[in-house]
Order: C-alpha cells, then structure tokens, then sequence
C-alpha cells in the first residue's frame, strides 16, 4: 500500500459529516483561538502549511491509486488562509484527484466576510462545496461571553454570504451556552438567527465543559451554571418554537445530545416539540442517552 503519505499535527477534527473524507490539513490551529468553550486547538500555534508540502501530499495520494470523493481541509478555520492559497489547493486537488466531488472546510465569519461571496464563489468554481460554520448562538450577550469575536449581526451576513456565493452551509450552534441564567434568552434568539440565516444544515450541539478552557473552570468552580440534562432538552424546545419559518433538514442527534433527533423543518417541528414536551413532563432518564455514552 506504501507509506502515508499525509502529514498531520494532531489533534486533527472534522466535522461527523466528513467521515469518509480524505482530510488535508492545510493549516494548523485555529487563528482566532479565544473562545473560552473550546480546547480544540490550545496546544497548536496558528499557521499556513507551504503550498509545495500539500500538493506533493495530494500527488503521493493519487500515486497511491487513492480515489477518494470528498477532501476536507483542516485545521480549525482553514478558510482563513489566503484566499489565493486556498484556490492553488483547490485547484491541485482538481488536477491530482479528479474524482473528488466535494470539498469541504471549517470557516468563521471574518474568514467569510473576508472573501465575500465573490471570493467564495471562485473557490466553488474551484471545488469548494460546503462550508461548516460555528455559529454557536445567535445571542449577542452569549457570543461575547464567550469571547466569539463576532456578533449575531456579522455572523448571518457571514451566512448569507455563503447562500450567495451558491456554496452549501451547515452551521452549528451549543445549547447550554449561556448557562442557566441566559438560557432561554440564548435558546429563543438562536432559533431567530437560525429562521434568518436559512443554511443548507443546521445542526444543535450539547455544550460540555473541556478541561483546560476558560469556560470549562468557571463551571469546576461553580461559577458558570450549566443547565442539567432537562434544561438543555428545554433550549432545545424553545430553539424549536422560535423558528416555525425555518426550512430543510436540523440535527440535534450529535454525540452530545442526550436525546437524538434527526428532523426535517417545518415537516417534523410539531411532532419534535410533543415528544420533547413528554420527555420534559415525565423526566424519565431511561428515555435519554446516558451519561457515559455521551461524547464530545
């Protein structure tokens, strides 16, 4: 089979969607790297990898007799690279890996907002296929309690950016962000900015506190409330309740949640809402996912 001939410097993550992709890291950390909820890229100095490196990694790859469909580029907002370098990767993919279909990327709204929808519409015509995007909330209060860097406001020009430029979007957002005190106002204006941002996907994440983060200690001490399995189910009914106009497919079945659902809006939004009521009714915990199954 020969060597890998892929270099990384782990941790590497990809979205649950990417599963089967090949993934590039095109970049190494995260460039923002302050939000107090995530320890993902912590141990790793933000940079761009030299252009030569990648491309003798997709050429070895196809030497291989590697044929794989969907590419994701990591690291954690790999779109934040230049935008001509991010065209050259493009483009080598093409030429080295033709029967790739989609290529996939991690990008935030200054990366966004950056390119525009004219930048982001040559990176399609390129091969970029779908953005991924960590919305978190659509709540100003919580998105600058949590050192975002972005408000509510840039982040769904950021959204409709992406719509423009015809390139697919899944955003995801983190119940239990704002912690008790502001859940239902963090809930109720996250399921407003998602009716607004209208993306491709959408996707409800269960917040757990990461060791070695900001937020991860405010919650050890007893300092950050977060709201128990019953509380997050409940954000995720008032998210539901404040966005009957929204369209196409929401997932709240991450390996976070406590209960999996896998919807399609506005068909199955009543039929969500009953069940969730039932389950916040009866507080049965044979009904939800247990602890120890749960993951990150």
């Amino acid at each position: 089979m020969g060597a890998w001939p892929l270099r990384y410097q782990e941790p590497l993550f990809r979205p649950p969607s990417e599963a089967d992709a090949l993934i590039l890291q095109v970049t190494v950390g995260c460039s923002w790297n302050r939000c107090t909820f995530c320890g993902m890229y912590r141990n790793k100095s933000y940079r761009v990898r030299p252009f030569a490196e990648l491309e003798g990694e997709i050429a070895a790859v196809a030497r291989l007799g590697w044929a794989p469909q969907r590419v994701f580029l990591a690291d954690g907002d790999a779109l934040a690279a230049p935008a001509e370098f991010l065209a050259e990767v493009l483009e080598a993919i093409r030429v080295h890996l033709p029967g790739v279909q989609r290529v996939g990327v991690y990008g935030d709204s200054r990366a966004i907002l950056r390119l525009g929808a004219a930048g982001l519409a040559r990176l399609k015509d390129l091969g970029l296929g779908i953005v991924y995007f960590g919305v978190e909330s659509g709540d100003d209060a919580t998105l600058r309690a949590v050192r975002k860097g972005a408000t509510a406001a840039r982040q769904l020009e950021a959204c409709r950016a992406v719509a423009e430029a015809g390139v697919k979007l899944s955003v995801m957002v983190l119940l239990g962000l704002a912690g008790v005190e502001g859940s239902r106002r963090h809930a109720e204006a996250t399921g407003r900015f998602l009716a607004a941002a209208s993306p491709t996907y959408a996707a409800a994440l269960t917040y757990t506190p990461v060791p070695g983060t900001e937020l991860g200690a405010q919650v050890r001490k007893g300092t950050f409330v977060l709201p128990d399995r019953w509380g997050m189910l409940q954000e995720l009914a008032w998210m539901l309740q404040a966005m009957p106009d929204y369209r196409g497919p929401f997932f709240a079945n991450h390996a976070s949640s406590y209960l999996p659902l896998k919807l399609r809006l506005p068909r199955d939004r009543e039929g969500a809402l009953e069940l969730l009521a039932e389950v916040l009714a009866r507080r049965d915990e044979r009904l939800l996912v247990p602890e120890w199954a749960r993951g990150l």
